[in-house]
């Protein structure tokens, strides 16, 4: 969960967009910003380093943002430079997506596998849970050679966990209790 600060510019970048009939937009702006913050994580600690004045920094942002994101997101960036604020830039830019998502009917969902899945598989898994959750799903794979075999999905807090690990542990539990498997 995103603190108070970070809520609040999210919030109003949010409502911003929302005015302005940009919430799909700003969103792919926002992953677009936080996959860069990803894949660089230098990024961050320039932004955050106290000998580099706010113009420096602010040029600096305008440079790697300018062309990827709108002037009213790179506005926003400048102004945390300014208010000192930009260790929130990463929750900031997470609790937008998370408010755009809510607002287009998006829910994110990971699918962890012990082998890679076929793509037909893991677009019938996508629709199942589109009917299941009424939202439009994206999907993301992981894979994870300790589940043995199956599939775990988590959207949002739910997760489904048919594993074969998670089976094996079931029963091992309910051995050493002395019941039944």
């Amino acid at each position: 969960m995103a603190n108070e600060v970070a809520e609040r510019y999210a919030q109003g970048l949010f409502e911003l967009a929302r005015e302005s009939g940009t919430v799909r937009e700003k969103k792919e702006q926002a992953e677009l910003i936080l996959k860069a913050l990803e894949d660089n994580p230098e990024l961050a600690v320039f932004l955050r380093a106290v000998k580099i004045t706010k113009d420096e920094k602010k040029n600096l942002i305008a440079e790697v943002f300018g062309k990827a994101a709108d002037t009213e997101t790179v506005n926003l960036i400048k102004l945390l430079i300014d208010k000192g604020r930009i260790g929130y830039f990463r929750e900031i830019f997470t609790e937008y997506v998370r408010l755009a998502d809510d607002e287009l009917g998006i829910a994110s969902a990971t699918v962890e596998s012990a082998r890679e899945l076929k793509p037909e598989d893991i677009e019938r898994i996508r629709k199942a849970l589109e009917k299941k959750t009424g939202r439009e799903i994206i999907m993301h794979t992981k894979i994870n050679p300790d589940l043995i075999a199956g599939i775990k999905v988590t959207v949002g807090n739910n997760v489904t966990d048919i594993t074969m690990k998670t089976k094996i542990d079931s029963m091992k539990e309910a051995l050493l209790k002395g019941g039944q498997a």
